[in-house]
């Protein structure tokens, strides 16, 4: 089974491209910045994630979907192999083909959040990325599994 679920934030707007098809499938990709639960000394904080959704879900990622915001996603994970031709050397390049994508914060929250960053940079924001931290707030009582 390949099955990937994911919340996080965008670290860009959306990027809509369509097909050359006779019918242009629309074709949108987006990073997601997923934080780690445990960091290790000298480790990023979080794993930005390739991910591509296409036809009438990626039109609705590009128009509703913006930087910084929270987003909660499921699809399969796809490993696309390929030769550089400058070295010959096999190169590989892993997203994920998104299914299901929602928002995961209100509008509200993000606006109010969004208006304390600077509009084209992120570099004054907290040491935190951000992000919200909820290990601390919820017991392991509480989960499910």
């Amino acid at each position: 089974m390949n099955k990937i679920i994911l919340m996080g934030r965008l670290t860009r707007d959306p990027e809509t491209r369509y097909s050359q098809a006779a019918e242009p499938l629309a074709i949108t990709r987006y990073t997601v910045a997923v934080n780690r639960r445990f960091k290790r000394e000298g480790e990023a904080d979080a794993d930005f994630i390739n991910c591509v959704v296409f036809g009438k879900s990626g039109e609705f990622a590009q128009q509703y979907f913006k930087r910084g915001m929270m987003v909660t996603l499921s699809g399969r994970l796809q490993i696309r192999e390929w030769e550089d031709p400058q070295t010959n050397q096999k190169r590989w390049f892993t997203e994920v083909l998104v299914e299901d994508q929602e928002f995961a914060e209100s509008k509200a929250s993000f606006e109010s959040r969004r208006q304390s960053f600077p509009k084209d940079d992120y570099a004054d924001a907290p040491k935190s990325g951000g992000f919200d931290s909820i290990a601390d707030s919820i017991d392991d009582e509480d989960l499910p599994f």
